[in-house]
């Protein structure tokens, strides 16, 4: 859902970081605020405390993919105060609210009358018209559609460009990425295992635990809240008691004083009291036995967003 005016912003690195406020920044975080974003070097940089600071502090939000559109609400000293307009949230009706740096985003015309392709591989490489490599791009970055052929040429900040037809999924628009089951969401998740948590990941560089939800539905055609605690109040509701109700591909959520206090993590329901889930900053992806964890006294709801037989 682009805006209806006929220019819109859009993200113009492949991951930008949403900040709470511009201050948040620290000096370590340059590789994440700079013209050109290196993920994997900004989090090489931290020590462990920098890393954790991230989640304790508040210092991030959530983070936008190359080509995603924002509402800009005003600009301050080269920072955008954004609205993510694909990412549902209850701090703000329009979308996830936050800031950016302003050389992260674009002003762009819309344009995606022949839909997007949505990078369904874990990275891709974007390449010119001439050939030349352009830059790489995570899992589910969506990009307008130009022409279709033995390669899919896009629209992108950085002009034409084109992409491996094997490396994307044609679709009509973001609300429109055809649905799986809740097995495909489970299933989906397995292409992550091992990779590290980031706090407020939104990219296949590094997810935090309801960045991994949102996204393995978005890719499965459900685009459900940013956040675990707004997840947890979507969906249909199943009963926490009787695990056999439970379906794969179901979200469990967490928390603390054993079920009964602030909602604080969310994993996907991986079948036979498994689950798939981001746990926390200095772990990775991973699945897991409920039984005789932590988990299993913090479980607080469990929602259903996609039925086994939808294909």
């Amino acid at each position: 859902m682009y805006p209806s005016n006929a220019t819109t912003w859009i993200c113009s690195v492949p991951v930008a970081t949403v900040w709470t406020l511009p201050e948040s920044a620290r000096e370590v975080d340059a590789h994440g605020t700079g013209e050109t974003v290196k993920i994997n070097k900004w989090i090489e940089t931290m020590n462990e405390q920098e890393n954790h600071d991230l989640t304790h502090s508040g210092l991030i939000q959530t983070q936008l993919l190359y080509g995603e559109p924002v509402m800009v609400d005003e600009i301050v000293d080269g920072w955008a105060k954004i609205i993510a307009l694909w990412q549902p949230s209850s701090k703000d009706e329009r979308g996830y609210p936050g800031w950016v740096p302003l050389h992260q985003l674009k002003e762009a015309a819309a344009s995606n009358e022949l839909g997007y392709a949505r990078v369904k591989v874990r990275k891709a490489q974007l390449w010119t018209e001439q050939f030349k490599p352009l830059l790489v791009v995570p899992f589910n970055t969506l990009l307008p559609v130009k022409e279709q052929g033995e390669f899919i040429r896009v629209e992108t900040p950085d002009g034409d460009a084109v992409i491996k037809t094997d490396e994307v999924q044609l679709v009509a628009s973001v609300e429109e990425i055809p649905k799986g089951s809740g097995s495909d969401v489970a299933e989906l998740g397995e292409d992550f295992l091992d990779l590290q948590y980031f706090w407020g990941g939104m990219s296949s560089y590094g997810y935090d635990c309801s960045g991994l939800s949102y996204n393995m539905l978005k890719a499965n055609g459900v685009i459900i809240p940013r956040d675990a605690h707004d997840q947890a109040a979507a969906g249909t509701e199943i009963g926490i008691e009787n695990q056999k109700e439970w379906h794969v591909g179901d979200l469990l959520f967490f928390a603390y004083e054993e079920g009964k206090g602030k909602l604080h993590h969310v994993g996907i329901y991986y079948g036979n009291g498994l689950m798939i889930h981001s746990p926390t900053p200095g772990k990775a992806i991973e699945i897991i036995e409920l039984t005789g964890t932590i988990y299993e006294k913090e479980l607080c709801a469990v929602r259903r967003f996609l039925q086994e037989d939808e294909k």
